[in-house]
């Protein structure tokens, strides 16, 4: 770097923190070191600053001072994300979202609400909820994740079976573009043919091609009777033949259909605070199954215990329980919750968040199962999640006693032998977490040269200086 451009980016980022402040511009190392680290502690940040604006326009006018100066930038919204998509770098600014926090407009009459992207998701549910109004987007982190980062990676969660994720459930948008530009899609239309549907390139992009700073969302509603059982089962098998059951029994009101491995339970009583096995006897396999009605009196209850009732006669089911208050319902929903968040305690995990069609997901824990053993005999899989959408958790715990690092510096051995199959099968490497860092080669090792070549024009016409979100998603290109 030569002392005119060491010059510029240094009266850059003088100008950077006389327009945000001391609240939106933070560069000293303790005042950073929260935004910095990385949930999954597989990377480290480092910044010039933190930019942490509390408007659009604020957002605008520091991209544009960064796209001067052909300074990086790192959006960043809850630091949430598990696949190092918000990791920033000494040359860039890391620009965090969270001062944008206003829900600008709540319409229940046509079932929308426009958010501005720092807002908590959990916030934007109660805001809603307030409406007498559902969003339904639910996740783990859903009291920190921040609706900019869900968009930004397409998140998905425990209702996309109904309901579906990001994309589907996002009406319009508002982006601060690469040069600082504004795009403003805020729109509540279900029906817009007006040429390309623009944002569905931000939606799913990382923060790669611009910065989401508000988004108009659907919204649905309010359950008014909801039921839930958890049931024991023997086969893999047996999971997927009950999902097209239950499908088939209550038609949209399957709200979710969660599936629960014997060690995650095992893990969970054993490490985690006032849980309880919800059934009496052990088996291999559960599903955490859950249905829905906006009215009340709609019969769901009879309608699961008939399902419950035929699954069981024909045993497909072999023992399960429908919660009878809001309590037990809590309870059994913390012991999913458990599985990703206990699942530390068993050592070294190599994670895996992966699709295949609804109709293959017991072909793929079958199989990879096998071939995961095969390679390390005492691997523990610990499959969980959607699978009534085809979404997949399949992490790997290290044998018992293993060293941990040892293990997880087989973390591409293992990728591979996952990914393979899920390839095989016309399967997805990320359903639900994004690509970011982790899987940035991956992307590149399995997708066509053709979908490469376009998603690099893409990039390529929207950020030409290559500053925002560099080194996610795609690889520089060549």
């Amino acid at each position: 770097m030569d002392v005119s451009e060491k010059t510029r980016i240094e009266e850059t980022l003088a100008r950077l923190k006389g327009l945000l402040g001391e609240k939106g511009a933070i560069a000293d190392s303790a005042g950073m070191a929260p935004y910095l680290a990385e949930q999954r502690e597989l990377y480290q940040s480092n910044a010039r600053l933190v930019l942490r604006p509390a408007s659009t326009r604020e957002v605008a006018e520091a991209v544009k001072l960064c796209a001067e100066a052909s300074i990086p930038i790192y959006p960043q919204g809850g630091n949430t994300g598990l696949v190092g998509g918000a990791v920033s770098t000494p040359d860039g600014v890391l620009l965090n979202l969270g001062r944008l926090n206003r829900v600008r407009e709540i319409d229940p009459i046509n079932f929308t609400i426009t958010a501005e992207a720092g807002c908590v998701l959990a916030d934007i549910q109660r805001a809603a909820e307030q409406a007498d109004r559902l969003f339904p987007l639910s996740l783990g982190a859903e009291g920190s994740c921040q609706i900019g980062g869900n968009l930004s990676t397409n998140a998905g969660g425990i209702a996309v079976l109904r309901y579906g994720n990001m994309r589907e459930l996002t009406l319009g948008l508002e982006v601060v573009l690469p040069d600082g530009r504004v795009w403003n899609g805020l729109r509540g239309l279900r029906k817009n043919n007006t040429g390309y549907d623009l944002k569905q390139l931000f939606i799913g992009g990382e923060g790669t091609l611009g910065i989401i700073t508000a988004a108009t969302l659907k919204l649905f509603p309010r359950p008014r009777e909801v039921e839930t059982a958890f049931l024991g089962l023997k086969r893999i098998e047996d999971v997927m033949q009950l999902f097209a059951r239950a499908r088939a029994a209550s038609g949209d009101q399957l709200t979710g259909f969660e599936l629960v491995p014997r060690i995650g339970i095992d893990n969970a009583l054993k490490h985690g605070v006032n849980l309880r096995d919800p059934l009496k006897t052990r088996h291999d396999w559960y599903v955490l199954l859950e249905v829905s009605s906006s009215q009340k009196d709609s019969g769901l209850r009879g309608a699961l215990e008939d399902l419950l009732a035929q699954a069981m006669e024909s045993s497909l089911v072999q023992d399960g329980v429908i919660s009878s208050s809001e309590a037990q319902r809590n309870e059994l929903w913390r012991i999913r919750a458990s599985l990703a968040e206990l699942q530390g305690a068993l050592g070294g995990s190599i994670k895996h968040d992966v699709s295949v069609p609804v109709s293959r997901v017991a072909d793929f824990i079958l199989k990879a199962n096998a071939a995961v053993s095969a390679r390390l005999p005492g691997i523990r899989p610990y499959p969980f999640g959607h699978v009534g959408d085809g979404n997949i958790h399949y992490n790997l715990s290290q044998p018992a006693g293993a060293d941990k690092t040892v293990f997880l510096k087989r973390w591409a051995e293992f990728n591979r032998i996952v990914h393979d199959i899920v390839v095989e099968m016309g399967g997805s490497i990320s359903a639900e977490h994004g690509i970011g860092l982790v899987k940035i080669g991956e992307l590149e090792h399995y997708a066509q040269k053709l979908e490469l070549e376009l998603m690099h024009r893409i990039k390529t016409a929207f950020d030409p200086q290559g500053i925002m979100n560099p080194g996610k998603l795609l690889k520089p290109a060549p």
